[in-house]
């Protein structure tokens, strides 16, 4: 994997991050304050299903 590899995939996360604030951005401001609302264990619990799929995800495209 190269640098310029890298720097793609960071420019498309940013970009994809960006969408739903720049759309919609009362949904936005509403899903954080849900999230304040919910335990560390459920946040480390939503970070690591966000991991394992992208990993997941990663593993199937790259065969």
């Amino acid at each position: 994997m190269t640098l310029s590899t890298v720097l793609l995939a960071f420019a498309l996360m940013l970009m994809l991050e960006g969408i739903v604030p720049f759309l919609m951005p009362a949904v936005w401001r509403e899903t954080f304050r849900r999230l304040l609302n919910l335990s560390n264990g459920q946040i480390r619990f939503i970070g690591l299903l966000s991991v394992l799929l992208g990993t997941a995800l990663l593993s199937v495209l790259s065969f």
